[in-house]
């Protein structure tokens, strides 16, 4: 990736946490998305703690077939299974600067799916 769009999609993540923060009650669901991976947190940030973590590294979502989109989806249906367990039923969903589309989208719609409110 050129130093631009770093620069770019860095000065977006930082003008989107100033807006954004996770509580306890309803946590941050924020997305990070690699070249091959895509991964999702629910973070409580008044006590600076991850709670619950999925990737597709996760063993059960790297044995299914399918395109990465496929993929992310099965990581938004995941986290939204251990948010589940937790007894989170709403979040505040960090998109991280990427754009709404693809993999963050399907992440997004996963975590729906499973039953996470936005």
């Amino acid at each position: 990736m050129s130093n631009v769009k770093v620069k770019r999609r860095t000065s977006i993540r930082r003008s989107i946490r100033q807006k954004i923060s996770g509580t306890s009650e309803k946590p941050r669901l924020a997305v990070f998305r690699s070249n091959t991976d895509i991964y999702a947190q629910l973070i409580d940030d008044n006590k600076g703690v991850t709670i619950a973590a999925a990737s597709t590294k996760d063993k059960d979502i790297k044995a299914q077939p399918g395109t990465k989109s496929e993929k992310g989806k099965l990581v938004g249906a995941a986290i939204a299974r251990k948010a589940a367990d937790l007894n989170v039923k709403a979040v505040v969903f960090d998109r991280g600067g990427y754009l709404y589309h693809g993999r963050v989208k399907a992440v997004a719609e996963g975590a729906r799916e499973g039953g996470l409110q936005f």
